[in-house]
């Protein structure tokens, strides 16, 4: 941004000030809410500071910050008001990072602080702890608030209900199922008074096929003396009874609140809030370019990502006649700033007046309400919104346009002005509303009571809580004998604003309605309306067009279907294509005795997470939660725009310049050259760039300021000019420019390849592409710098790797690594993205605290992270298979690229462990399998979970899809014919011991009936044409060991004081996957005491030094052993006690007698990983010490009309040995498959072509699963009545972090198996070769249907898509 666009000089003139003065001359400047029950009044208010910042200002840090952009659901309160168009009280969930704070002016404020603590839990907050609902913690927050709001509204809420109250909020770590279990305890069709709710997950204590037997206790009358009695919820056992009587009370002294207007802010910013429409539109009058805000769902978003500065703002959702509905003789008449939900409300009050068919337009409204943003969205958002920016994607647009409302505006000048739809939209967002108006009523006439047919449709990239794709409201009047005699298609998304298809609806004039000549002509009228180049902005030119197509003929034979009888009889209605997916409430369960056979005192119960109830009520603390040091600064870094080229000029005078800057930090401050340079394991990358820039994103220098909003104003202001060059961003580019990383690894077996390949009876083939994934971790990378005496610094970092972060600050800061100490509490998730990318952030900001000698803190925005911290390696496979007759796999030659962005990093380790997976499960005699490093000049990529593993699997699950295709036989016999057996050796030599995939398939098929389903599916697909369902079964192994033979220990330092307490401390960090609760069973079970009595403080360098990063699911293994010996040494000390003392000697005993006789009740505890010792071109030694195992099948089905899709059904099943904890291990197997399942479908990262940054920077555009976007039959059991003769871990457990994730690939090959069917339907037997992820784009132009085929967009020579896959 041009620093002249942050002058201090007012925005608007002299003149219009004065004016404006005297609108509001009298106005009150103090805001009074009440928060958590007590009252606060706020008379010197920040105009710029968000509820979520004031909240978190003043200490109440349990609402957390996810995304500043409403998409996340980290940030959910509970703002309690007097709703004055429903009459009664409402408690809104609302996201506290979007809301100004004068929002709650007269309100009720509720955060997770107020309605529990952890000694006295609400029972939202304890049944999601207790039902193992919370791993990382940092979405808890808001998950729990968004239960309490329901509850709060809705006290006995359905099943669909609960699932619906969590639309916008995200989990990352635990799958959902768990969290849902728990809500689903409140709901209306709860469990049996006598289920074990915790351990059974649901059902009814006296059968399990889920309906209540005779005699059950949910059979029983509510009726007493003929009068209804309200329904007693079920209180599982054990738990707290939900009571509303008991709720946190909306204050009195607010129902006699008087709203009054306020005005108050500074030179830099005013906030204005009228009561009535008289004072606004005077404001208006009085200054025109004053920004109305209603829910400041889109503003905010500008603010804070843009940099946009709005000098007056005018808080518009507290004035009652903006909020007013009126069922009119010909039409509904409601404020144009009534929220959204209050209109769901509204449109459910119209359909009943006016009945189903008047209603049409009014059930539109509701459809397209249905999926709209997220509940705490649609608490505030308003029509008004869309309208007033004229959003080109807008749900209600269409509805409004093709319904024929009239938009009411007023203002001083013209009074009440009528806008009728069709002129309301000029250009891309601009109106016909008068600058100096406002818009007040909205006026949706009702339907003709014949001849009309009224529908909306949406497609977005993930069903809940997403933008439209494409969007679009249809209506058609009828005549005599079905003659058109009006039609209004109108679409959102199909231009730069919301149109009217005109040829299509000028060509339906007069014409016949089901006259199939009709339909066609329409067809081709839409067509030339939509003429999409295949550059258009947007991108997705071709699945616009086929959705624009596809969604008027779904209307078209939905409106035939009504008419049946009175159109002509031999006309075939196409039924299939008028129905959509629609989703029961998801159900699951679990196998909660398979550890039955091996529970111990501690080891095999599932215990909760030992933080759950801390974080469940907002007092786990997180990097940023951490109470401000005295003299505190805060940083945001300056970051490239440009994807590659030289840096000419970095001014940072006009930053200097603005109010609270400190200072400004670059290469300059650091102590020399070479400390500039950092990254594992190759080094070749720098911290701050000097003379080039090699990705958009790369840090160039940091600003530090007083505030956070300071720094980052004036990290915008900062002047970069830039001389461009030549950018590679995809791994074809790079291949094809020769651009690789100095990093090549190769495995080989068996014959040379082409021998082996030409004895092979058939050689296929093929190439596979997987893209990447963002981590998405709730918590953003965060750092606190404290510089100390002697040159000491103390980094409080959210990193997966403390004693790298400890060793790159060393580095610049020119010290010993002794006079750095590193510390992490715990983490809001992983998953990879903290391995290496956090030591960037930290090291950064130590420079920074070092310059200006104070405390420095910085917590990345969404999109910072994004840009900064890598994702998931995109993978490329180039494949050649030769099997026999059979299908027995002879050879197998594979070239593997992946794409490492601008500097190594990871990116050779993940690499090959790409090739030690693309075996997956079966034996392939001949091999020889290459990796790749594409250099190009995006963000650097790096670890995430899988770590190579999934890319690899993937390209062998595709190739073995292909052999099975071209073979026509059933890939899952495929599969089963190729399985290693035990005591075979994989392509890199390790011999397979414990080897349970073979069991583990049969017993998975035989739980789910395969061959039925099977039967059942292909009669499905038989009788349907456009809905299709498809089945997978995937095998998956998963080496465990850092194949960097070094990183294989770890060390533990346990206490034990002489009160009998337990002190541990060790190597790994908490990042949601329970690994402290893992390591305190451990240390209980060691020494005898109750898991009550260990605690777990924070992981430090100072108290276990050379520690390896959490990671490759070896951290329970090593940490585990660690600990155990530190716990042997202890013991061996206590057994003269225990032998003096009895065996029922409590530790508070032992650890007294053996401190008064002067005994070490201290020890340093090690461990290394024995037998592993891979040599590379060698081809020899034990690359892992086990594998841990699996089998899941996925049953999905997908709309081919619009690539829509559901799960349906998951069943996984796990080999992982011998579980400390069965409930932590089922959450990560839950939790790592919907993470996966986000992989192969929703996630898509894109770049935009014109600029080369990443347009895929938060949950607006990214989109990892929600709620119900999981498996609508979720079940999970483990591996039991097995021997694992060879394993020699910690309790014979295994490593479960990452090995469930490519399980999720059997949803993607489920889709894939659907789509084969839907080809079929049209003749196409050609082999498909699908992409992962399966977008719902990639469903629809993967099937070979006449209106995809002719929506094809031709790109134009030279012509390049929108966005770029990297």
């Amino acid at each position: 941004m041009s620093p002249g666009l942050l002058q201090n000089a007012p925005a608007v003139s002299d003149d219009s000030i004065l004016t404006l003065a005297s609108v509001v001359e009298g106005w009150e400047d103090t805001i009074r809410f009440y928060l958590n029950g007590a009252r606060v009044v706020i008379d010197h208010i920040d105009p710029e500071v968000t509820l979520l910042e004031y909240l978190r200002g003043i200490g109440l840090t349990g609402t957390k910050l996810g995304c500043a952009e409403g998409g996340c659901g980290a940030c959910t309160v509970v703002v309690s008001q007097y709703n004055s168009t429903t009459k009664k009280i409402y408690h809104a969930s609302v996201n506290a990072c979007l809301a100004p704070l004068i929002s709650v002016d007269g309100k009720h404020v509720i955060t997770v602080e107020g309605i529990g603590n952890s000694k006295k839990p609400h029972p939202v907050q304890e049944r999601i702890a207790k039902w193992h609902g919370s791993q990382c913690g940092f979405c808890t927050p808001g998950i729990v608030m968004s239960l309490y709001a329901l509850l709060r509204n809705n006290p006995d809420p359905t099943k669909h209900d609960v699932e619906e109250a969590f639309d916008g909020n995200l989990c990352r770590c635990t799958g959902y199922r768990p969290i849902l279990d728990a809500a689903q305890t409140f709901s209306s069709g709860g469990d049996c008074e006598k289920a074990n709710g915790v351990n059974g997950y649901g059902g009814c204590c006296m059968q399990k096929d889920g309906k209540p037997p005779a005699g059950c206790c949910r059979n029983k009358s509510t009726k007493t003396d003929g009068e209804e009695t309200p329904i007693k919820r079920f209180t599982p056992p054990g738990f707290i009874e939900l009571r509303p009587d008991q709720e946190l009370i909306f204050p009195p002294s607010l129902m006699k609140h008087e709203f009054k207007a306020l005005a108050f802010g500074n030179k830099r910013k005013r906030w204005l809030r009228p009561v009535t429409i008289e004072q606004l539109i005077k404001i208006k009058e009085a200054l025109p370019s004053a920004k109305i805000i209603g829910g400041s769902t889109e503003t905010q978003i500008e603010i804070k990502f843009k940099g946009m500065n709005y000098a007056v703002s005018v808080y518009v959702g507290d004035i009652p006649e903006l909020k007013e509905y009126s069922l009119e003789e010909d039409y509904l008449e409601f404020g144009a700033n009534i929220t959204l939900t209050d209109l769901e409300k509204v449109a459910e009050i119209a359909i009943k007046h006016y009945g189903p068919t008047k209603s049409q337009p009014f059930a539109a409204i509701l459809k397209q309400l249905k999926y709209f943003a997220g509940r705490q969205i649609r608490n505030v958002g308003t029509p008004a919104g869309n309208l007033a920016t004229a959003s080109p994607i807008s749900d209600l647009n269409p509805v409004f346009l093709a319904s024929e409302s009239t938009l009411i505006a007023q203002s001083v000048s013209e009074g009440e002005v009528k806008l009728p739809m069709e002129s309301f939209f000029k250009a891309y967002r601009t109106t016909a509303l008068a600058a100096n108006a406002v818009l007040t009523k909205i006026r949706v006439p009702v339907a003709k009571e014949k001849g009309e047919f009224f529908r909306a449709y949406k497609q977005a990239k993930r069903k809940d809580d997403d933008i439209a794709i494409v969007t679009a409201a249809l209506r058609v009047t009828l005549g005599e004998d079905n003659i058109v005699e009006s039609a209004i298609l109108a679409y959102g998304g199909m231009a730069p604003m919301t149109v009217g298809a005109k040829r299509a609806m000028e060509y339906l004039q007069g014409r016949e309605w089901g006259n199939s000549e009709v339909l066609e002509g329409a067809m081709n009228a839409l067509e030339k309306d939509f003429n999409l180049s295949f550059g258009v902005p947007g991108g997705m030119a071709i699945y616009r067009k086929s959705l624009a197509l596809g969604f008027f003929y779904r209307f078209w034979y939905d409106t035939i279907a009504q008419l049946k009888g009175e159109v002509a009889e031999e006309i075939e209605i196409d039924q299939d294509a008028v129905t959509e997916i629609e989703r029961e409430p998801s159900t699951g369960q679990r196998d909660q005795d398979a550890t039955v056979t091996y529970e111990q005192r501690v080891y095999g119960k599932g215990v909760p997470h030992v933080a759950a109830m801390k974080q469940t009520t907002g007092e786990a603390t997180y990097t940023d939660d951490i109470p401000l040091q005295r003299g505190e600064l805060f940083g945001c870094m300056v970051l490239s725009t440009k994807a590659h080229a030289k840096l000419l000029k970095v001014d940072p005078s006009a930053a200097l310049d603005l109010p609270g800057v400190v200072e400004y930090v670059d290469h300059n401050d650091l102590p020399s050259a070479q400390a500039n340079w950092w990254g594992a394991p190759m080094c070749d990358e720098v911290f701050f760039a000097v003379d080039e820039v090699f990705t958009a994103g790369q840090p160039i220098g940091m600003i530090v300021a007083e505030t956070a909003t300071q720094a980052s104003a004036a990290a915008r202001a900062v002047r970069v000019e830039y001389e461009e060059l030549p950018a590679l961003f995809s791994m074809e580019e790079a291949i094809e420019a020769g651009s690789f990383f100095e990093h090549y690894r190769n495995i080989r077996r068996g014959k040379p390849i082409e021998e082996a390949l030409a004895e092979a009876d058939h050689v296929f083939t093929g190439v596979s592409r997987i893209g990447g994934q963002e981590h998405f971790y709730l918590e953003t990378n965060a750092t606190i710098a404290i510089p100390k005496e002697d040159g000491e610094m103390e980094i409080i970092s959210s990193t997966q790797n403390p004693t790298e972060v400890q060793t790159y600050i060393a580095q610049v800061l020119a010290v010993p690594t002794n006079r750095v100490v590193a510390k992490v509490k715990r983490l809001g998730g992983g998953f990879g993205g903290k391995e290496t990318r956090s030591v960037q952030l930290a090291a950064i900001c130590a420079v920074a605290a070092k310059k200006v000698k104070r405390p420095v803190r910085c917590m990345l925005n969404r999109d910072e992270d994004i840009l900064t911290s890598g994702q998931r390696h995109p993978f490329l496979g180039r494949w050649t298979v030769g099997v026999n007759n059979v299908g027995k796999l002879v050879a197998l030659k594979a070239e593997v690229f992946c794409n490492g962005g601008w500097s190594q990093d990871l990116s050779g380790a993940v690499c090959e462990r790409s090739l030690t997976h693309i075996d997956n499960c079966y034996n392939i005699p001949n091999v020889d399998v290459s990796g790749r490093i594409c250099k190009t000049n995006t963000v650097s990529n790096t670890a995430f979970r899988g770590f190579g593993g999934p890319q690899g699997m993937f390209i062998c699950e595709s190739f073995m899809e292909a052999v099975a295709d071209k073979l026509k036989m059933p890939v899952d016999k495929l599969r089963e014919l190729n399985f290693y057996k035990e005591g075979e050796k994989t392509h890199f030599n390790q011999e397979l011991v414990d080897w349970h995939v073979p069991i583990m398939y049969n017993q998975v098929k035989k739980e789910v009936d395969f061959d039925k389903k099977r039967e059942e599916i292909e009669a499905f697909n038989a009788s349907h044409k456009w809905k299709k369902r498809g089945l997978s079964i995937i095998p998956t192994k998963f080496g465990i060991s850092f194949t960097a033979l070094f990183l294989n220990q770890a060390g533990a330092l346990v206490h034990v004081y002489h009160d009998g307490s337990v002190l541990v401390a060790h190597g790994g960090t908490e990042m949601g996957q329970g690994l402290h609760t893992k390591m305190t069973m451990v240390a209980a079970e060691a020494l005898g005491v109750p898991m009550e009595d260990v605690y777990i403080s924070e992981t430090a360098t100072n108290t276990v030094a050379n520690t390896s990063p959490t990671a490759a699911s070896a951290s329970s293994d090593l940490n585990g052993y660690a600990i155990y010996n530190a716990c042997e040494q202890i013991n061996e000390r206590l057994k003269p006690y225990r032998e003096k003392l009895g065996p029922d000697a409590t530790m508070k005993q032992l650890a007294h007698a053996a401190y008064f006789d002067r005994v070490n009740l201290s020890a340093n505890g090690f461990y290394q990983t024995p037998d592993i010792g891979y040599r590379w071109g060698e081809n020899e030694g034990q690359m892992f010490f086990y594998f841990t195992q699996g089998v899941a099948v996925a049953e999905v089905e997908i709309d081919t009309l619009t690539g829509d899709w559901t799960c349906l059904r998951a069943d996984i099943k796990m080999d992982i040995g011998r579980s400390i904890n069965p409930a932590i291990d089922y959450g990560q197997i839950e939790g790592a498959f919907i993470q996966g399942q986000g992989l192969f479908t929703t996630e898509e990262s894109l770049w935009l072509r014109n600029s080369g940054q990443i347009f895929t920077r938060g949950p607006g555009a990214y989109k990892i699963p929600g709620f119900r976007d999981i498996p609508q039959i979720f079940n999970v059991s483990m591996l039991k009545d097995v021997e694992w003769k060879n394993l020699r871990s910690i309790q014979k457990s295994k490593g479960v972090g990452e090995p469930p994730l490519f399980m999720a690939s059997s949803v993607f090959f489920a889709i894939r198996d659907a789509l084969k069917s839907a080809r079929r339907e049209y003749g196409c037997d050609a082999y498909l070769e699908l992409m992962s992820p399966a977008t719902p784009e990639r469903i629809r132009l993967s099937c070979a249907d006449p209106i995809v085929k002719r929506a094809y967009v031709e790109p134009k020579e030279g012509e390049k898509a929108w966005f770029i896959e990297i």
